[in-house]
Order: structure tokens, then C-alpha cells, then sequence
């Protein structure tokens, strides 16, 4: 049958045009979800060095040595639970990796001015791997929560940036000292007062923070991720 064509259309205009399909392409590839989680903007990529730079000025104060212990007490695990409360696990873990790398390299950047290869292999070792792991743990279990409170940030930062740490850290400094894990374990104790503190201002900052700029919840980076993934297909 013909086509009708219309005719109050202008001379020029060409009344034969194809339809073009309104529908998406199945064929087009989704996107990747594992990408979007994964990936780092420049707004993240500024966070990371951001939270590198801050474990770095924590170091500034210098360090205190109790009793006699290997491992000096510092402000830097500060900063470890600020970057995995903030960043999540992910880029919290990454901001970590950028300031060790820069450690490696020789910048004086650990309290007390340390720095250089040497220092993973001497007593601090664990805790240095500590730095990354516990910022990941941290990440991880703020992550888990639907909303961010004192209790909930608290709680994170006491496994990650404390129990996470002294899992790796006295082991290794037992190992490096040669003294045993008994005695090890003892004298750490010395800086479960102040890891508690650190502990405290952390969840403090980050819920302040939070309340105060939502965009900077770790939360709404993984709702956005999840957001981007793409949606199951039917069944046939």
C-alpha cells in the first residue's frame, strides 16, 4: 500500500525520511560496574594526596618513646583512620600506599624525621603495613552501614586503625627485636590510651565532616557505584 504524503510540508523539506529507532541498542556493552567502582577522578585522586599529605603533617609533632619501646607513639594513626573513614577502603587504602611510597623513597615524612627503605625492615615494619590494611578494614566496615554515626565510625576505627595494626605490628617487631610476643604485646600496651584518643577524634572529625559536606561520605561514592551498575536482564 502507498505511503501518504503529506502536503501542506514546504518544497524543500523531504517527506521521505526513515524512521529511526527510538530503542536502545542491546547490542551496546553496559557498563562495567567493576569500572565505576574502581575508577579514580581527579576529585579522588586530589583526596588521596590530600590524606597522604595530612599522615605527613601528622608526623610533624615528632614522636614520643615510652619505657624503652622500639616503636615510637605518634599521631600518624590518625590519619590512617581519617583516610579509611573518609575515602572508604579503596582509595583510603591508596592514600596510605602514596605516602609509604614516598617513605620508600627516602622523604623524611615518619615522625621523627625517618625515612628511606630501612625503615620496613626495622621495628615499625608491621605497623608501616598496618597503614594499609588498617585503612582498608576501616573503609570496609564504614562501607557496611547505611548511615554514619560516632558509635559506628568509632567502632571501625578501633578494628581497623588499632586491632588491624597491633595484629601486624607487634609480631613483626617481636621478630625484628627478638624479644618474645609475650613481651611485645606487653609493652604495646603503653599505646592503647592514646590510640583511643585517636580513635575518638577520628569519629568526631568524620561525622562532623560528613553532617557538614555529605558529599564527602565514602557512603555516597559506593551508592553512586552501585547506582551505575547496569540492571539485571529479564529472563527469557
Amino acid at each position: 500500500m502507498a505511503r501518504a504524503v503529506r502536503s501542506d510540508l514546504p518544497a524543500d523539506v523531504p517527506t521521505d525520511v526513515p524512521n529511526v529507532p527510538t530503542t536502545p541498542d542491546p547490542s551496546a556493552a553496559p557498563p562495567d560496574p567493576a569500572t565505576s567502582r574502581w575508577s579514580i577522578s581527579a576529585a579522588d585522586a586530589a583526596r588521596i594526596a590530600t590524606f597522604a599529605a595530612l599522615t605527613a603533617v601528622l608526623g610533624m609533632p615528632g614522636s614520643l618513646a615510652l619505657f624503652g619501646n622500639a616503636v615510637p607513639i605518634t599521631l600518624q594513626t590518625l590519619g590512617v583512620m581519617l583516610a579509611g573513614a573518609l575515602l572508604g577502603a579503596w582509595r583510603g587504602a591508596l592514600a596510605m600506599l602514596t605516602f609509604l611510597a614516598l617513605v620508600a623513597a627516602g622523604l623524611p615524612l615518619l615522625s621523627g624525621g625517618r625515612g628511606g627503605p630501612g625503615v620496613f625492615v626495622g621495628p615499625s615494619a608491621g605497623y608501616l603495613i598496618g597503614f594499609v590494611v588498617g585503612a582498608a578494614v576501616v573503609g570496609l566496615i564504614v562501607e557496611r552501614f547505611r548511615t554514619l554515626t560516632f558509635w559506628r565510625v568509632l567502632a571501625a576505627c578501633v578494628v581497623g586503625g588499632m586491632l588491624v595494626m597491633y595484629a601486624l605490628g607487634i609480631p613483626l617487631q617481636a621478630l625484628v627485636t627478638g624479644f618474645s610476643l609475650q613481651t611485645v604485646a606487653t609493652g604495646s600496651l603503653v599505646y592503647l590510651p592514646g590510640d583511643l584518643l585517636k580513635a575518638v577524634i577520628a569519629a568526631s572529625v568524620t561525622v562532623g565532616v560528613v553532617r557538614a559536606y555529605p558529599a564527602a561520605s565514602p557512603l555516597r561514592r559506593t551508592e553512586h557505584a552501585t547506582e551505575r551498575q547496569p540492571a539485571p536482564s529479564p529472563a527469557a
